[in-house]
């Protein structure tokens, strides 16, 4: 544990011109009683460390010494692609690992490139949860998260509606989707991939038997490839709609984007008054009548006659609420 905390405080000197024992101290989760006997160890170790005393004053290295301790564990090495993530490694348990990674990157950079990662922060930020909730960790993302980076099997008890089955799974993936977590796995000895919500789990159990990866497999592009079928899936009906050239417009901020591109895109000319006819799938007609009010009058609904029933009642109660002359 000292060993380590050693070299980080080399590794912090290095990166920075000076710091104070307060700073030190702070970095190193230790007291600055702490850091006057660690800088005193690495000095009689032939470290370089030189203490500057007085209110200005603190801990520098001098001559301008460098550490060859920079090359980065395996760990590090993969958690420092995930650095722009900061709350997915914290709620995945890789927040030392990519501390430590960004940390040795910074030391061993040239001293005019040593605030890149502060300004590339400053600049930068991405926030994954979506509005209006409060994102919650999943309690068994971290032990999902290490089976995923080991390549271990892992036995899981999921929930599936009001019933719960275990699965043997091959994780390969976890997927950070709005606030909330999912885990692409496989069916071992070369079975499907699928799609599990990680707060579902009830119980996980990694084994020692590691899996051997399928090389073909792409993370990103099976996630596209799913969330499109998923999208897809829940379209289960269909609308006439009669647009006029604003409702065009506003059509692929009131429905699903991509159905509202593909309906535009099967449109046919403008009538004569400039209205296109489109047909948009849709999840329900409850939800099309949702999505479609706030069209208003720049969409005229023409089919099933059910929701076609139901806008004229909205219509009807509108005109009750503004009676023309007021």
């Amino acid at each position: 544990m000292r060993a380590a905390r050693l070299i980080k405080m080399v590794l912090l000197l290095q990166s920075r011109p000076s710091m104070t024992a307060a700073e030190l101290a702070e970095e190193l989760e230790v007291s600055e009683r702490t850091v006057t006997r660690d800088a005193q160890a690495l000095s009689e170790a032939g470290v370089p460390v030189y203490a500057e005393r007085g209110r200005a004053g603190g801990y520098r290295l001098i001559g301008g010494y460098r550490t060859r301790l920079t090359g980065l564990a395996r760990s590090e090495a993969e958690a420092l692609f995930l650095s722009g993530v900061p709350g997915a490694l914290r709620e995945m348990g890789l927040e030392d690992a990519a501390s430590a990674a960004r940390l040795k990157v910074s030391a061993a950079l040239l001293p005019s490139l040593r605030d890149a990662s502060r300004t590339a922060a400053q600049r930068f930020h991405l926030d994954a949860p979506s509005w209006f909730r409060e994102p919650e960790t999943p309690a068994l993302l971290p032990a999902v998260a290490d089976a995923v980076w080991d390549d271990r099997r892992l036995t899981a008890r999921y929930r599936r509606s009001r019933d719960e089955v275990v699965r043997e799974l091959e994780p390969y993936g976890l997927v950070l989707k709005a606030g909330t977590w999912y885990l692409c796995a496989r069916v071992p000895d070369g079975g499907s991939f699928r799609v599990y919500r990680i707060d579902r789990f009830a119980a996980v159990e990694a084994g020692e038997e590691r899996f051997v990866r399928d090389g073909e497999f792409d993370l990103p592009a099976f996630w596209a490839e799913r969330a499109e079928q998923f999208a897809r899936s829940l379209l289960r009906s269909e609308v006439v709609v009669r647009l006029s050239p604003r409702g065009v417009r506003a059509l692929p901020h009131a429905v699903d984007a991509p159905a509202a591109r593909e309906a535009l895109a099967a449109a046919g000319p403008p009538d004569a008054e400039g209205w296109v006819t489109v047909r948009v799938p849709v999840e329900s007609e409850e939800v099309a009548h949702a999505q479609l009010r706030g069209l208003g009058p720049e969409a005229e609904v023409l089919a099933p006659a059910s929701l076609r029933a139901h806008f004229a009642r909205d219509a009807r109660r509108l005109a009750g609420l503004y009676p023309e002359g007021d």
